[in-house]
């Protein structure tokens, strides 16, 4: 093994220790310490930097209602069972990905689906539904939200549109290449328990979400397509978005039709916006008067909805990129954080990055770029097996092949521990990875297209592979180098 070689195996262990280290860094039992406790009957938000007290009194409520979903719905639920320890009252029901081997009788558990819905998601949110409508003004609902819920916990808010076709949905959406936003936009008006509607159930209760996001800070109603949070999009604004990216033809015939209702219902949230659970009402002069009374209603409805709302964030991918940017200055990297590229293609992305990349290291042989967030990838065509990190590495390796005998990797993975179709977080490209790939007898560029990765860098033995880790924080990405070998 040459120099380089050598130092291409120090870098890939390294990267990989800084990706393990800064998640382990980011633990819920932590997050809960530093942000929320329990004292007595008294539940302390020690960060009140949301809306509502900071301190809530348990002994006010008569129920206690607990929703968890997401990837991380079982951890979080479990520290926060934890600390409350044993309540009267209190009922919940957690959807996650799996269900665990030791369950509380208090909680009903539903293994829902993803990146599709499956029918497990559908009776996790009836079964939701028809608990916080149960909920009164002595009633606490608190929510665990965590990244995965849009597709683990749905429902349409048309029930003639079936799984199979939401499924569909979903799947049109995910291969669009739109950004989370835009992506999360349109689910919010296609669904029954997004966009405020789980806040709108439990309409009368006192509400706590607890966040773990894996959207960008500035838009958490994405998280989970805000299952409590005011809709801040607007119908004109989902039409724009499915004029984009052509999405009408690419949906199923239910879902088609209903996007293209003339009287498709704005999500509930904001003054002036007629509430989903209107019926349709006709613009006759002779009914304007009883129109504007049941609109007039039906506003003070959603605005009762969310005045007893509290949020609180809990860990974001900032969390996790600034435990990868310590670790990385302990271990003596020039060490800077571009997380510029957040949503962009993957393919803009690498290339900006690389830019960076290069730029960086000619005034600092030992360095290391930092991103968070997360890439889009815009499928044209059945994939093969891959996700979006390693598409992204790939792509790195493609550039990187052109400055052989120099040691600089890409290391891009998710912090849920699953990419795309594959048990794999990511992978680690390198200087030699096309070469090794073309010896190996694959085509990295045709892998590349056919969005086809993950057996080109499982026969490297390049893949990260964590298990799914209970986390979703988003995505980390780390562009080292060490100095030219001599």
């Amino acid at each position: 093994m040459n120099s380089t070689e050598q130092a291409l195996e120090s870098l890939h262990q390294t990267a990989t220790t800084i990706f393990r280290e800064a998640l382990d860094g980011c633990s819920i039992e932590t997050a809960f310490d530093r942000r929320i406790r329990f004292e007595g009957d008294k539940l302390l938000r020690l960060l009140p930097e949301g809306s509502g007290p900071a301190t809530v009194n348990l002994k006010d409520y008569r129920r206690i209602y607990v929703i968890a979903m997401g990837k991380a719905a079982i951890p979080m639920m479990e520290v926060l069972m934890a600390r409350m320890k044993r309540r009267l009252g209190l009922r919940g029901i957690c959807c996650s990905s799996t269900i665990p081997e030791d369950r509380s009788w208090r909680f009903r558990y539903f293994e829902g689906g993803h990146p599709l819905p499956n029918e497990g998601s559908f009776a996790a949110a009836r079964a939701t539904l028809a608990l916080l409508r149960k909920a009164r003004k002595d009633t606490l609902a608190i929510f665990l939200i965590s990244g995965g819920s849009s597709a683990l916990f749905d429902l349409p808010l048309d029930p003639g549109i079936s799984l199979e076709d939401t499924m569909l949905f979903h799947q049109a959406l995910i291969a669009s290449g739109a950004p989370i936003t835009e992506v999360n936009a349109i689910r919010k008006h296609l669904s029954a328990v997004k966009a405020g509607r789980l806040a709108l159930a439990a309409r009368e209760a006192a509400k706590l979400s607890i966040l773990l996001p894996d959207v960008p800070l500035r838009s958490l109603d994405a998280l989970g397509s805000g299952p409590t949070s005011p809709d801040h999009t607007t119908v004109e604004q989902v039409r724009e978005i499915l004029d984009k990216y052509d999405l009408l033809a690419k949906f199923p015939p239910s879902v088609k039709a209903f996007f293209q209702r003339e009287d498709l219902p704005e999500s509930p949230g904001r003054k002036g916006r007629l509430a989903p659970y209107l019926p349709r009402m006709p613009w006759a002069d002779t009914q304007a008067i009883a129109y504007r009374k049941a609109f007039s209603s039906a506003l003070q409805y959603e605005e009762k909805a969310f005045q007893d709302s509290m949020f609180e964030v809990l860990l974001s991918s900032h969390d996790l990129v600034e435990n990868a940017r310590a670790r990385a200055l302990e271990l003596g990297y020039h060490t800077v954080v571009d997380n510029s590229c957040d949503d962009w293609d993957y393919d803009d992305a690498a290339r900006h990055l690389l830019k960076h990349f290069h730029s960086l290291r000619q005034d600092h042989p030992r360095c290391c770029l930092i991103s968070g967030g997360e890439v889009t990838v815009t499928l044209d065509r059945t994939p093969g097996a891959g996700g979006r990190n390693q598409q992204f590495a790939l792509a790195c390796a493609l550039a990187l092949a052109s400055h052989p005998n120099e040691a600089l990797i890409a290391f891009s993975a998710g912090s849920d521990g699953i990419d795309g179709n594959t048990r794999a977080a990511g992978a680690i490209a390198d200087t030699t990875t096309v070469r090794r790939a073309v010896a190996f007898g694959y085509d990295p560029k045709d892998a590349l297209a056919a969005f086809n990765a993950c057996p080109l860098f499982t026969a490297l033995g390049d893949t990260v592979v964590t298990g799914p880790t209970g986390h979703n924080l988003r995505d980390l990405r780390l562009l080292m180098a060490e100095p030219f070998p001599e």
